[in-house]
């Protein structure tokens, strides 16, 4: 056997090896029986690792036990209005929390605060990304070698067959592509040739020369429009120029806005909640004393008339029942509260927690500690006044504030875009090139301190006694266009169906709008109502309560009245949470809930240094020149800055109202 066989075998079977051994599965484990120690792999294969650095935020372990029943004690209150709970919420959510646990269940999908700057500063598909694409490129290499071969020809040998030859190149290029399209760069080559070559003038030499390259697209690709659309690399179907990031800043935009709205409104919610909390346990408590009173006054009586065992019995049952719905009114049961879309787009009314869960439950959104040893209560109450909106203000509101269709406006200005510039991928590539090349030769490649024409070639170079020019034109296009129609149909019918999705989301906004307002005339009608039955049981309770005092009426008679009188308190306190979350509801579907609640979007604080980096560029930035040619100008794509306008309603008060507030007290406090 030869031995260069001997060696090329060898080195055919260890890139085998190395082929099929990267394209193998991994083996299993040895089984123990193999005669393999399998306790390494056991250790491993039965332990679930942790991420390093990801430990626990200190302050969560020291949370308080939270009040319970069983714990209660003597509590501290926190009085806190609205307004208050809202600054707490702002201040402390870098993540937009809701009562869904969505930063649980699905972390992805949870807003927060660093969201528009993530969309702005993606390395992929941010404006920066895309504005880099015609950033200035910079590029060099170099590579040395040494040949040494038998030739055939002595020609080609220079007059050898046995060249002997060291050669180096250096290349070095500047290149850069304008918004209209057209490539310039500017290029240097040098090369360093020592051979063995009769024939050479010098026994090593160098060339070198410069390029001034042009190349400037005349149909596709050509033009400011089309490329801060889509791009200098973009194919047919992916196009993601300037434009196209910056409308995705602005959907992140409003995404942003999306979430803090929806934010705010669950807060208002779990606010309202608490608030209910407290009146349903105002009126469970005085149900429970007015019956333990009774139950006292019976069981004083002893066997005489009206003190039977089953009238004794038939109170305690009344007291323990109210005592029961007291119990359940101070903790709560662990069911879902009023929160986003359970019904309607803001939140219907539940009040279905008791004080801690509802107190557990605005906590969480406000980013406070879950549990500190005292209770928050609101101080604030729900509005009384009769307020009827105008509804052709507030249509037009809708229709030009909400969040989501301007939103979906962006969109449609991004598949319009993408449309136009798919379109441009219909015409042929026609180029128009030039190359403007200056050169150079010599012994040496810097100048040494000879003399001669070729002494050195930097120095031949500057003469500029060899130049060359070319030009040329280049077409090309595929036969059918065919990824070019079929991108161009795809960007139709993104566009038809962004349309489509506005024309829906306009209409679920009317009809939103219309129950909302609609849920406003009928909450306060209901508040009406059960203001006038509250005080007829009130009545009523007093008149059966004297009349049972003179032996005039039955036990079943005054029992049955302390529990209407419960029932008529809790229901004129639901009827006025329901009302206050209509009025919020109706400014949350016109697009002003913000502005409802004085609350305004800004970018923070950028450090000093970035300010004074801004202001030197600024100082040294030309003026603008003018480009009175169409072809130069970007698409529009953004009508400026949306002006905020103010909401339409009036604003009656009946004196049935005005003689309910007064009557109420003003604090939520139960005993």
């Amino acid at each position: 056997m030869r031995p260069g066989l001997t060696w090329r075998a060898c080195l055919g079977l260890t890139c085998v090896s190395l082929i099929v051994g990267g394209c193998m599965r991994h083996a299993k484990t040895p089984a123990a029986s193999s005669g393999v120690d399998t306790v390494h792999y056991a250790h491993l294969a039965h332990h679930i690792e942790v991420p390093e650095g990801t430990d626990t935020n200190d302050p969560l372990y020291s949370t308080p036990q939270p009040i319970s029943l069983t714990s209660l004690e003597t509590q501290s209150y926190v009085e806190m209005s609205l307004e208050e709970a809202m600054q707490h919420a702002l201040a402390n959510s870098k993540v937009m929390k809701d009562l869904g646990a969505t930063v649980l269940r699905a972390p992805d999908t949870a807003r927060s605060v660093n969201d528009p700057s993530l969309v702005e500063t993606d390395g992929r598909y941010g404006i920066e990304a895309a504005l880099s694409a015609f950033d200035a490129q910079f590029t060099t290499n170099a590579s040395v070698e040494h040949n040494n071969r038998a030739l055939n020809n002595v020609f080609f040998g220079g007059g050898t067959r046995l060249l002997r030859q060291d050669f180096s190149v250096w290349q070095t290029q500047l290149s850069k592509t304008s918004a209209t399209g057209t490539q310039f760069a500017v290029k240097n080559y040098t090369q360093y040739d020592a051979n063995n070559a009769p024939g050479n003038a010098f026994p090593s030499a160098f060339t070198t020369w410069m390029d001034m390259e042009v190349k400037h697209p005349l149909l596709q690709g050509a033009g400011t429009r089309f490329n801060r659309i889509a791009g200098p690399n973009a194919v047919p179907g992916f196009v993601y120029g300037v434009v196209i990031a910056r409308i995705n800043t602005d959907v992140a935009l409003a995404d942003f806005e999306i979430g803090v709205r929806n934010f705010i409104s669950d807060v208002e919610n779990a606010y309202w909640d608490l608030y209910f909390a407290y009146r349903d346990l105002d009126a469970k408590v005085a149900a429970r004393n007015a019956a333990l009173e009774t139950w006292r006054t019976i069981e004083a009586l002893g066997p005489r008339k009206g003190g039977e065992a089953q009238k004794e019995a038939q109170a305690r049952e009344q007291y323990y029942r109210f005592q029961e719905d007291a119990q359940n009114a101070l903790s709560g049961k662990l069911m879902d509260g009023t929160r986003n879309v359970n019904g309607s787009s803001g939140g219907t009314f539940r009040g279905t927690g008791g004080v801690f869960v509802a107190e557990r439950r605005l906590r969480l959104l406000i980013g406070l500690p879950i549990s500190d040893g005292s209770l928050i209560r609101p101080c604030d109450e729900p509005l009384r006044a009769r307020i009827e909106y105008n509804w052709d203000c507030s249509l037009m509101e809708a229709l030009t504030r909400r969040a989501e269709l301007r939103r979906q406006k962006w969109q449609i200005k991004k598949r319009e875009a993408e449309l136009e510039a798919n379109k441009n991928f219909l015409l042929p590539q026609l180029n128009l090139s030039g190359r403007y090349r200056w050169r150079g030769f010599g012994n040496d490649l810097f100048p040494n301190g000879g003399s001669g024409q070729f002494n050195n070639a930097v120095g031949d170079l500057v003469t500029g006694d060899f130049q060359e020019w070319q030009t040329g034109v280049e077409l090309t296009f595929p036969i059918g266009f065919r990824r070019a129609y079929a991108a161009v149909r795809h960007a139709e019918l993104q566009l038809a169906r962004e349309r489509q999705l506005l024309f829906e989301q306009e209409r679920y906004i009317v009809y939103d709008l219309s129950n909302s307002i609609s849920e406003v005339e009928r909450a306060y009608t209901v508040v009406e109502t059960n203001f006038n039955r509250r005080n007829a049981a009130a009545e009523q309770l007093a008149a059966v309560k004297a009349a049972f005092e003179a032996e005039n009426a039955t036990l079943d008679t005054l029992l049955d009245a302390q529990r209407r009188q419960s029932d008529a308190d809790t229901a004129f306190y639901r009827s006025l949470v329901e009302y206050q979350l209509a009025i919020k509801n109706v400014q949350l579907e016109k697009g002003t809930l913000l502005d409802y609640n004085d609350i305004s979007l800004n970018e923070g604080p950028w450090p000093d240094k970035a300010y004074e980096d801004a202001a030197d560029r600024e100082a040294h930035r030309g003026l603008p020149e003018a480009h009175p040619l169409p072809w130069t100008h970007g698409p529009i794509v953004s009508e400026g800055n949306m002006i905020p306008s103010t909401s339409h309603y009036q604003v009656s008060v009946p004196a049935e109202a005005e003689e309910s507030h007064s009557s109420e007290e003003s604090s939520p406090s139960s005993e």
